[in-house]
This record gives structure tokens, C-alpha cells and sequence, in this order.
């Protein structure tokens, strides 16, 4: 399946899309873009992963966890805690 398939096929809840951008716009300028393409992709991967065609909060967290690297895990949680989102049962251990 094509990611503009998979785009077409998966929408995003509200609150969790608007979480999601927020979150992107805080990430360096130089990390942004990628982390949103994986980020997004994994995301909806989640969401089809767990029968879903909605992309919901706990899809995006996981996405975040699964896809950005440790080094960045600090600022990722940060970043987390500042938009809202509701992470900390998703966190790895």
C-alpha cells in the first residue's frame, strides 16, 4: 500500500492532529521534517495495526517512542508534557 493510500484511507481525530502539529512545530528547525514524515507514517501504521481507520493520541505517542531516537528523549518527553499529550502509560521501560 502507498503512504498517499494510507493517507487517503486513515483521518486524524481532532484534538490528537492539533497535539500532533503543535508538537512538530516545537522540534528543531533542522529535525522537523523528518520527524514528521515518520512520525505521521508510523502513526497511521498504528492506527491500521489496531483495526482502526482514526488516528488517535495513543498512535502518535507510540509513534514518537518508536521512532525518534534516544538522544532525543529528553526533549522528546518535554516536548510532550508542553503539548498535552497524555504519554506516560505508552512510555518505555
Amino acid at each position: 500500500m502507498s503512504d498517499v493510500q494510507l493517507q487517503e484511507q486513515l483521518k486524524w481525530e481532532k484534538e490528537a492532529l492539533l497535539k500532533f502539529n503543535l508538537m512538530i512545530e516545537k522540534i528543531p528547525l533542522f529535525h522537523r521534517k523528518i520527524a514528521q514524515q515518520v512520525v505521521h507514517k508510523k502513526a497511521q501504521l498504528n492506527a491500521q495495526e489496531r483495526g482502526s481507520s482514526l488516528v488517535e493520541e495513543p498512535d502518535i505517542v507510540r509513534a514518537f517512542f518508536s521512532e525518534v531516537p534516544f538522544a532525543f528523549y529528553s526533549l522528546m518527553i518535554r516536548l510532550l508534557d508542553e503539548v498535552g499529550f497524555h504519554y506516560k502509560e505508552y512510555e518505555p521501560h
